[in-house]
């Protein structure tokens, strides 16, 4: 039997709910949203005293089952087919005699002006507003308008929706504009998406007095029914908080039914701020053979070890889990800017979240094994935030590496998973002539890290290379009684110019750096100093490379050039090292970095 209509356009005919019906007999028919889910929701908003109408009832049981549980009694509903309307009133007239149901159309509607407390309609505006044809709107905003009419000052129009976007869009946009109260909640998932893929919202809007044109837009979302509403800044904001659950229903629907041949990346945010709290990776292997205690597991990535190769890149999240040995593991990152009450705390906040992405054929009540490096969550603790016209937001921070090592790194929010500049930090040492006692032999803590910079670390290997560079100039000669003028751009947190300054003592190293404040993070965070031997150019790079070879270094570097030149990352310190060696008998000149054409 094919109860489909042919076009969306025909659920707003009355001759296709005609033959809908006809067909269809006296079995009740439920689009979406079953009484169950929807019954925490509209608990809140329906009073044993309201007068109710659901408009657009067909034979639907929710009126039945509202008034059965003692929700409330007085409600009326219409219907434009006036064979539902006879059927569902042989079927409730002996047990719900205070209830009715009225053949009317929702578009035109008999009932005296704020006669309702309460307007409900469950997949009516759905049916009507299938396109957004001028016909479609303009019967769109007459159901509106005759809803605003007959509801009472305070009432609550509780429309149930999939809440396509042009849908939602309309309906925000018209009542908020009348200055009513519009918050949107989510229905709580029943499991069961035999149906329907997508998420079920409420919108709620409650009728208040219109006061002026300016008066501010309140506009709500509840994700679960137990949160406190979010405000949202505007109607795009909500469309696309609602755009975004929306996707996520799908991507669930998805990663239950087949693996995944590429990895999945989603963030799940902060329900007060609404910042990133969690970053997760679902990486499917298929070189491991699922059986029931190695289909699914969870991974937490230490704090402040997320830019590593392993967690960091798909290659290296790709080979966790193939070492780890699951079928699917999820890699979970924690932001810099929350809050963590340890392991235990993140499996409670998680393990609901990470089960809806659960592999297909996971066995019912499945135990799921959370994994760490150590089984702990890492320490991380932020020294410095700030923002540069130039670079943006930054952070200071100490993280606490692989074994018992801290580093101290600068990162640039605007790309949070590169390290712009990390140094070592070296563990306290005791004062001479006095002794350690045992209870002074503990490790660092969160709150007391070690707090003395190690420079003789470089954590980069280009920098490694550009030093060997520097060590071959001479031939198979020390560089003993050697001048060596080293430029350096860009200082990041300094350790290669300290790395040079402090192991070549005949070095002088300039150093140009375009953001004056980084000068100040290194100088403050990482142990950078100037001296005689050690200066800073606040500068362009470009500008002052090429004011320097007009000056200096353009007959050296035309006919003394080794031809030395080692590629460097543009994202760290140290991305272009040039150096002038002069001797008693010669000079020379390279640029340590590959040349750009």
């Amino acid at each position: 039997m094919e109860l489909l209509p042919r076009s969306p356009g025909e659920f707003g005919s009355a001759r296709y709910w005609d033959r809908f019906f006809r067909q269809r007999g006296q079995r009740p028919f439920e689009w979406y949203g079953a009484f169950p889910e929807l019954c925490p929701v509209l608990h809140k908003y329906v009073r044993p005293r309201d007068k109710v109408l659901v408009v657009g009832c067909g034979n639907s049981e929710l009126s039945e089952q509202i008034y059965d549980v003692g929700m409330c009694e007085d409600i009326v509903n219409i219907d434009i087919n006036n064979a539902v309307i006879h059927q569902m009133q042989e079927r409730s007239r002996s047990k719900r005699p205070k209830m009715s149901y009225l053949l009317m159309d929702v578009l035109q509607m008999d009932f005296p002006d704020a006669h309702f407390h309460v307007v409900l309609d469950k997949g009516t505006l759905d049916a009507i507003l299938t396109d957004e044809e001028e016909a479609t709107l303009d019967k769109v905003d007459k159901m509106f308008g005759e809803i605003s009419r007959v509801l009472q000052v305070g009432g609550r129009y509780l429309c149930v929706s999939l809440a396509q976007a042009h849908v939602l869009k309309k309906a925000v946009e018209y009542f908020s504009q009348e200055g009513w109260v519009v918050r949107v909640h989510q229905v709580a998932d029943s499991r069961d998406k035999q149906q329907f893929v997508l998420p079920v919202f409420i919108y709620v809007m409650t009728k208040f007095r219109k006061i002026t044109a300016s008066a501010p837009q309140i506009l709500e979302i509840c994700p679960e029914e137990q949160d406190k509403p979010m405000r949202m800044e505007s109607v795009e904001q909500l469309v696309t908080a609602v755009k975004d659950r929306q996707h996520y229903a799908l991507l669930c629907s998805q990663l239950s039914k087949t693996p995944c041949k590429e990895q999945v990346c989603l963030d799940l945010c902060d329900k007060e701020s609404g910042k990133p709290r969690y970053t997760l990776h679902v990486v499917d292997s298929s070189s491991v053979k699922p059986s029931r205690d190695n289909s699914f597991a969870i991974f937490i990535i230490p704090q402040g070890r997320e830019t590593e190769w392993l967690f960091g890149t798909e290659e290296g999240r790709r080979q966790l889990a193939t070492s780890a040995g699951f079928g699917r593991l999820i890699t979970v990152a924690l932001h810099r800017e929350q809050h963590y009450e340890g392991m235990a705390g993140i499996q409670s906040e998680l393990s609901g979240r990470v089960m809806e992405l659960a592999p297909p054929g996971l066995p019912a009540r499945q135990q799921v094994p959370f994994l760490s490096v150590g089984g702990d969550i890492g320490v991380r603790t932020v020294r410095h935030c700030d923002t540069s016209p130039l670079s943006g937001e930054y952070v200071v921070e100490d993280v606490k590496g692989d074994g018992t090592c801290y580093f101290r790194r600068l990162i640039f929010l605007r790309n949070r998973n590169v390290v712009q500049s990390e140094a070592r930090l070296l563990a306290p040492t005791p004062l001479p002539g006095q002794k350690k006692r045992r209870k002074d032999k503990k490790k660092p803590t969160l709150a007391e890290p070690p707090g003395a910079i190690d420079k003789s670390y470089l954590c980069c290997e280009h920098h490694k290379a550009m030093v060997a560079g520097l060590c071959l100039l001479g031939g198979p000669d020390p560089l003993s009684g050697a001048l060596l003028a080293v430029l350096v751009v860009g200082l990041g947190g300094g350790s290669l110019p300290l790395f040079i300054h402090d192991y070549f003592s005949q070095a002088h190293v300039a150093v140009v750096e375009i953001d004056p404040s980084m000068l100040e993070v290194a100088t403050r965070w990482f142990g950078f100093s100037q001296g005689d031997r050690m200066r800073v150019h606040v500068s362009d790079g470009l500008d002052y490379v090429a004011k320097l070879g007009a000056e200096v270094h353009r007959p050296v570097l035309a006919n003394m050039c080794r031809g030395l030149r080692l590629a460097a990352s543009p994202s760290v310190e140290g991305c272009c090292l040039w150096f002038h060696l002069e001797t008693a008998g010669e000079r020379s000149c390279c640029n340590m970095a590959e040349e750009v054409s």
